[in-house]
């Protein structure tokens, strides 16, 4: 038995026995060994949960309050998930290996930054508006919430991706389910018991732990009313397929292979300093992750050796060491997938300028794998077309700066992107030119007043800022007599 197993789902207020025996395994992908096990949910445990927040919305307490009302209960909320960031970032390295350092730094303060955000939001938001109609009588404009919405975050950053999903719902009036990946489950469970601690009335919010098939079941469900999704661009046209079937309200926040161009009048070491966070940020494990690194070809030769010393210089281990900046992959499929992308770069002839296939030195264990550069890679190559989602980089000539911005958005996707260089105009200007939806000039970040979302196969619909809380909003025009 482990002090992390659990018996139950939080299910309308309160642990729910779930409708089966069947369990997950939570597997550390350090030790490969399990560290918890947890229920499994199926479409009757998801089924339960949408009864309860559909009865939540349709006749609870918490649309029907005020926005102010909603505001005081998150706040709430807000200031316990504070006084326990140590332990939500201690439960999301120990169940999918994101070293220590990134876990304290975003896998749990930045969720809670987003709370406090979106409570600012909250506060000035338009909730309900009298304009003046073009036929010469008042109109009122008002905001409700969407209904119940299914919120289904991935297991790399599973409190970030829930939490840009469930504050804004819940500030809107909606109510939700939460349908945690299999591989992070244990997180979820505490959110539940500050929810319930924050005094969140029964049914607002339910957390069902499960795998794809009963999330395809949770998405068509004709009680959910809006699906918001964070995962892979194959997964997200399949929930935009259903939900278009549906005509179901959707917010997809999916892939990137985003690039990150360096000017020649960018500082190398400073580059490197940003770098060495874009582009291996969790490992690699980052849908932001700026995985293709574009350098001219009169300082080709000299970003790839910079790049090969930054990333050598990068300790890999044990996620639960301060010192580890590159950690395990969540699962053994990642760690093969992430080796055959390895493999197949070298048969598209590109060049290993650092790392390859094989575990790093001085493992025998866990779901690593060797961080590795590319050289000599054509943007053509599937190495820089197709999402890895591991710590593999790819260096790709250019040969004038139309020409870095004509390769970095040939891409299916548009999602993020940086550029370096000394000149601040310089560099804003590639930024407008290069489409994505977010955009760093010697700088990569997430401002959570800001919306963050993508281009093209990278998504639908934006998340943060009063554009992310719009998203759980339905605009009702009242036209009255003058």
């Amino acid at each position: 038995m482990s002090q992390h197993d659990r018996d139950a789902f939080f299910i309308d207020g309160g642990w729910s026995a779930p409708a089966s025996s069947a369990l997950l395994e939570v597997v550390s992908p350090h030790t490969e060994e399990v560290v918890a096990t947890v229920p499994e949910g199926t479409t009757a445990d998801v089924d339960a949960a949408v009864a309860a927040a559909r009865r939540a919305f349709d006749s609870g307490p918490w649309p029907r309050l005020s926005p102010a009302e909603r505001i005081d209960v998150v706040q709430a909320f807000s200031g316990l998930y504070a006084a326990r960031l140590g332990e939500m970032a201690d439960l999301i390295t120990l169940e999918m290996g994101s070293p220590t350092s990134f876990a304290n730094l975003a896998q749990s303060p930045a969720p809670w930054m987003q709370i406090e955000s979106f409570l600012a939001i909250a506060r000035e938001f338009a909730w309900e508006e009298e304009r003046a109609g073009a036929l010469g009588s008042p109109v009122v404009v008002c905001r409700e919430p969407v209904g119940v919405v299914a919120a289904i975050p991935p297991w790399n950053v599973p409190q970030f991706t829930i939490m840009s999903k469930l504050v804004p719902a819940l500030l809107a009036g909606c109510t939700v389910v939460v349908k945690p990946a299999p591989e992070t489950p244990l997180d979820g469970y505490l959110l539940a018991e500050l929810l319930s601690e924050a005094g969140v009335p029964d049914g607002v919010v339910n957390i069902v732990a499960a795998g794809r098939e009963v999330g395809e079941h949770l998405v068509a469900h004709p009680g959910v009313d809006k699906v918001a999704f964070t995962g892979s661009t194959a997964a997200g046209r399949r929930i935009a397929a259903v939900c278009g079937e549906q005509l179901k309200r959707v917010s997809l926040e999916l892939g990137g292979k985003s690039a990150a161009i360096v000017l020649d009048d960018a500082d190398l070491a400073t580059t490197m300093g940003g770098l060495r966070f874009t582009a291996l940020m969790n490992s690699g494990q980052a849908c932001v992750a700026q995985t293709r690194i574009l350098a001219s070809r009169a300082r080709y030769a000299e970003v790839v050796d910079a790049l090969v010393e930054t990333v050598r210089s990068m300790p890999v281990g044990d996620p639960a060491d301060p010192a580890t900046e590159i950690g395990p992959l969540v699962a053994q499929r990642q760690q093969e997938r992430v080796e055959k992308y390895i493999a197949l770069g070298q048969e598209e002839g590109a060049r290993v300028a650092v790392g390859g296939n094989g575990m790093p030195d001085g493992l025998d264990r866990g779901w690593y794998v060797r961080p590795t550069v590319f050289a000599d890679v054509d943007n053509r190559m599937r190495i820089a077309q197709e999402e890895i989602f591991g710590p593999v980089l790819s260096v790709i000539a250019y040969d004038d700066v139309d020409d870095a911005v004509r390769i970095a958005n040939d891409s299916d996707y548009g999602l993020a992107g940086t550029v370096w260089t000394s000149d601040r105009e310089a560099g804003l200007d590639v930024a407008r030119r290069v489409r994505a939806g977010t955009y760093g000039v010697n700088t990569y970040t997430m401002d959570f007043a800001a919306p963050f979302g993508g281009y093209k196969a990278s998504g639908v619909g934006r998340e943060f800022g009063p554009e992310g809380l719009a998203q759980y909003i339905e605009l009702k025009s009242i036209y009255t007599e003058g």
